[in-house]
């Protein structure tokens, strides 16, 4: 017999009956960053009837705590200050998972992936592991020293987790190249929110308005993060190029530490003497109107990329874009819009220039062709159904086992 609040939790996943499913995901931090906004989505979305997910963040709560906490979601953290957790946190790693008792741990990201091995190893309780790569390591010499550790350990121990997640097709083959295991994997793209990334007639008005530049402007943006990966240079030194052809272009950049306290980024702009029509916005809460507002949008990561975030946004605002042949580009962009060598200046500008050149109502008809893509392939809600899908074999196949 089961008691009232165990009925209650009952749900069928494919006409086999069990509980609804703890979920634990563990993440590495909880700033705006394209994983941790995925990690967002997700769980804003997810049948709540069937699972029942918390977070724990190993850092601090970030931008986004507080905004998971609202869906009615617990949030932990660990306070980490970086590196390996030492053992008073991993006691405190150990404590909470006994406490939460989750079914199923989800690392998220290489120290969580991490992190999460290590709740399952320390419990007692046969938990379901899961890991979530969301990164491609094209040169493990480019990553932070204490990440390449990571990565390395991880492929050594990929045979731990029941499956591996990707988020992109390039990630999984260069793992797998890495030494990661291959039976055990499975790819689940990024999703996007279409009805929060959509067209809007009015948002480029707006942001003319915001920068208080000309109603005959063309906006051409870049929303990253400031990395080495993200290669700001490379797009500020094609900015350089097309704002001498035409110098109607402006270019608005936005992301954590894009703003003016970059001295790096001020320093290039004003060598290139395109102070006027550089615009940068830092880190921003109205992506999505400032995305649907651009003529055209680009990614110019010269590596690291999995599944650009930014660009399947901009697609889904009716955005054209333009993108560095670095991770998955190619396969969310299709015929849509321009991929094209990283690090080519030339390259960019030239998609660039093609693009400008075909006129607004022809990358009008690309826009609407890119959105097209994104709703039927890379939806949030088609997205999230795969995840769903995931844990509900899972769930089914420990069932079977009982039984």
């Amino acid at each position: 017999m089961f008691t009232e609040e165990e009925f209650k939790s009952r749900t069928v996943f494919n006409n086999i009956e069990v509980m609804s499913m703890k979920i634990l995901y563990i993440i590495t931090g909880l700033s705006t960053g394209g994983a941790e906004m995925m990690l967002y989505k997700l769980l804003s979305i997810i049948d709540r009837a069937k699972f029942i997910p918390s977070v724990l963040s190993l850092t601090d709560e970030g931008s986004l705590g507080n905004q998971i906490k609202e869906l009615g979601i617990p949030v932990y953290s660990l306070k980490m200050k970086g590196g390996f957790p030492s053992p008073v946190k991993l006691m405190q790693l150990i404590r909470l998972v006994k406490k939460i008792s989750p079914d199923l741990i989800q690392g998220w990201m290489y120290h969580g992936n991490v992190a999460a091995s290590l709740a399952k190893r320390f419990s007692r309780k046969n938990i379901v592991l899961l890991w979530n790569i969301r990164h491609t390591p094209m040169d493990l010499k480019k990553e932070k020293p204490l990440t390449a550790i990571v990565i390395r350990i991880g492929a050594k121990t990929s045979s731990y987790p029941d499956q591996i997640i990707y988020n992109s097709r390039v990630s999984e083959k260069k793992h797998k190249s890495l030494g990661y295991e291959d039976r055990n994997k499975k790819i689940i793209p990024n999703g996007f929110d279409c009805k929060q990334f959509k067209p809007d007639k009015d948002a480029k008005k707006g942001l003319l308005q915001l920068l208080d530049i000309p109603e005959d402007s063309l906006l051409i943006g870049l929303v990253a993060r400031y990395h080495e990966m993200k290669d700001h240079r490379t797009f500020l030194n094609v900015a350089g190029r097309l704002a001498s052809i035409n110098p109607k272009i402006h270019f608005i950049l936005a992301g954590s530490e894009v703003d003016q306290r970059n001295y790096q980024l001020i320093h290039q702009i004003e060598e290139l003497n395109i102070m006027k029509q550089v615009h940068l916005l830092g880190e921003r809460k109205d992506i999505a109107r400032i995305t649907a507002g651009l003529d055209i949008a680009c990614s110019t990561s010269s590596w690291g990329e999995g599944f650009s975030n930014v660009i399947g946004e901009a697609m889904a605002c009716e955005v054209p874009c333009v993108a560095t042949n670095v991770g998955d580009s190619s396969w969310i962009i299709g015929n849509t819009g321009f991929v094209v060598k990283a690090g080519s200046t030339k390259a960019l500008t030239d998609a660039f220039l093609s693009l400008i050149e075909m006129g607004l109502e022809k990358r009008k008809k690309i826009g609407q062709l890119a959105r097209d893509r994104i709703k039927k392939n890379f939806s949030i809600d088609v997205v999230v159904k795969q995840y769903e899908d995931t844990y509900q074999g899972i769930v089914n196949k420990r069932y079977l086992e009982k039984v």
